[in-house]
């Protein structure tokens, strides 16, 4: 069989793989995805494991989570699921409950129907994002991920089945809806699992695993694309990002996280497309922005989305800053910062979202503060003035939750308190919500030489001491006067980390 078929033309017949030739085991799969599949099974529906789980199975990976494609409808769904839950507006599905995890269940799609991941979400309110900050500090999986409940008002145009023949007829013949630049607006309508493969983003992502007999499905040449490693759209490439510009973003993201080359057929018109992510509402910008760098991959992201152009469509001054000053500290620093977050992924250690927009907006908030005069680098009101106009603008593109906000404004204002620290002042510091990730800021700048290294030691000298060993600490300045002094006078949100110019004191009368 053909194994990279035309991917434009009309489904055929899958490559059925038998069990013996491959390696995905039962073993290797969540045990409450398995109940999902043998229930559906025995309820007599098709039930087929499917996406990103069976490819990161394939090349040795562990799922963070399992999908299951079905030809049940989600009504059928809740009545054979008790712990089921319908969510999705652009596309209903199914949340099947268990405990902490979720098995999301879809019905087959028609060819055009975006996956519940492309869907765009709406701003979050501030406790919708206080709690996906706390979920990504507690080291939840992957709670970005987020479907929105449906509005039950909201019409439903579907492919119904009937239970003898599973025939199927449409309640409505507008069911697409795209806009101006072809962006996939509505399509809610179900099919067959051979119209289901054509909705889906890159052949590595549409192989099927049946449950009944154990096989592979494979539509589209998947397997032999993950063999290769090798991405590669699905469908028309130019139709497919224009219906769904954060495909782009999906490219650059799993050529990160897999190490997989992107197809020059699939990678050229990115350039030309890029644009088109202007058109993405900013709350979904800011769960790819999430995937992109606190999913365990984020150096590499960076790397990929500059090398793609796609880091300026989402991060315009940023982009711009790192445009004017190649191989600065700045990068050094944005760069190294991604490195320890991946590292923390790995090592399961909880990670923000607040510390990641710090990182990102630094060149611009520098830029900002040494427009200034030096001896305002270090007033509290010119940094918080430089954080939100960097803010604003980013906010033009990526949406950034008010608390995430307000935590970026904290961090950079508490940067020449903690260079500078006096007295008793310096204990209550510790006792600030902001003060660790904030603490890391220093260190990380410390590391480059943008803050006084024996500063940052003082504190983290500080944090392990016993209450009356911290009492003596705090009654010397840190490393001495002329350390003291160097960390005051390096601007906190400096790119150069240049000192700020003295006033030089008039000498004291003699009386005379």
């Amino acid at each position: 069989m053909n194994q990279n078929p035309d991917l434009s033309a009309a489904p055929g017949a899958p490559r059925v793989i038998p069990r013996s030739e491959h390696p995905v085991s039962r073993t290797n799969i969540s045990p409450n995805a398995l109940r999902v599949l043998y229930r559906l099974k025995e309820a007599g529906f098709q039930a087929f494991l499917v996406g990103g789980c069976v490819r990161d199975i394939i090349i040795g990976h562990h799922p963070k989570d399992f999908d299951v494609a079905t030809d049940a409808l989600p009504e059928e769904l809740r009545r054979l699921f008790r712990n089921c839950r319908l969510v999705g507006r652009r596309f209903r599905l199914a949340h099947i409950v268990y405990g902490r995890e979720i098995i999301e269940v879809a019905t087959f799609r028609a060819a055009s129907a975006p996956p519940p991941t492309e869907e765009p979400v709406p701003m979050r309110s501030d406790n919708e994002a206080e709690l996906l900050e706390e979920e990504l500090a507690s080291g939840d999986e992957d709670p970005l991920e987020v479907t929105t409940p449906l509005d039950q008002t909201q019409p439903l145009e579907i492919l119904e089945h009937a239970d003898s023949g599973r025939e199927s007829r449409s309640r409505n013949s507008a069911h697409r809806v795209h806009d101006d630049h072809g962006r996939l607006l509505r399509d809610n309508i179900y099919g067959s699992i051979d119209a289901d493969v054509w909705r889906r983003d890159f052949t590595v992502n549409a192989l099927y695993y049946n449950i009944a007999d154990f096989s592979i499905w494979d539509y589209v040449g998947g397997l032999a694309d993950i063999q290769a490693q090798r991405l590669r759209l699905i469908g028309d490439v130019e139709t497919r990002y224009r219906e769904d510009p954060v495909r782009m973003l999906r490219a650059a993201r799993f050529e990160a996280k897999l190490g997989f080359q992107i197809e020059a057929a699939s990678a050229a018109p990115i350039e030309r497309l890029r644009g088109l992510l202007a058109s993405v509402p900013p709350a979904r910008l800011f769960d790819e922005t999430a995937k992109l760098f606190l999913t365990g991959h984020g150096a590499d992201s960076y790397r990929v989305l500059r090398a793609r152009g796609l880091f300026a469509a989402l991060f315009p001054a940023v982009d711009r800053y790192l445009e004017k000053h190649p191989g600065s500290l700045v990068e050094d620093l944005l760069v190294q910062g991604l490195r320890n977050t991946d590292r923390r992924i790995e090592e399961d250690k909880p990670v923000t979202p607040t510390f990641l927009f710090a990182l990102l907006l630094y060149g611009p908030i520098a830029a900002i503060i040494e427009s200034l005069p030096p001896n305002r680098w270090h007033e509290p009101q010119a940094i918080l003035e430089a954080c939100d106009q960097a803010l604003r603008e980013a906010q033009q593109r990526v949406s950034i939750p008010r608390r995430i906000a307000l935590g970026v404004r904290e961090m950079y204002a508490l940067q020449p308190r903690l260079e500078g620290p006096r007295g008793r002042r310096a204990l209550r510091l510790l006792e600030q919500p902001r003060f660790r990730a904030a603490y890391d800021l220093l260190i990380l700048r410390a590391t480059l030489g943008l803050a006084v290294p024996e500063v940052a030691q003082w504190w983290t000298t500080l944090q392990a001491a016993a209450p009356a060993e911290r009492e003596q600490m705090v009654e010397a300045a840190p490393g001495g006067a002329r350390a003291s002094a160097a960390g005051r006078d390096a601007a906190p949100g400096s790119a150069t980390g240049a000192p700020r110019r003295r006033r030089r004191r008039r000498p004291r009368s003699s009386g005379a």
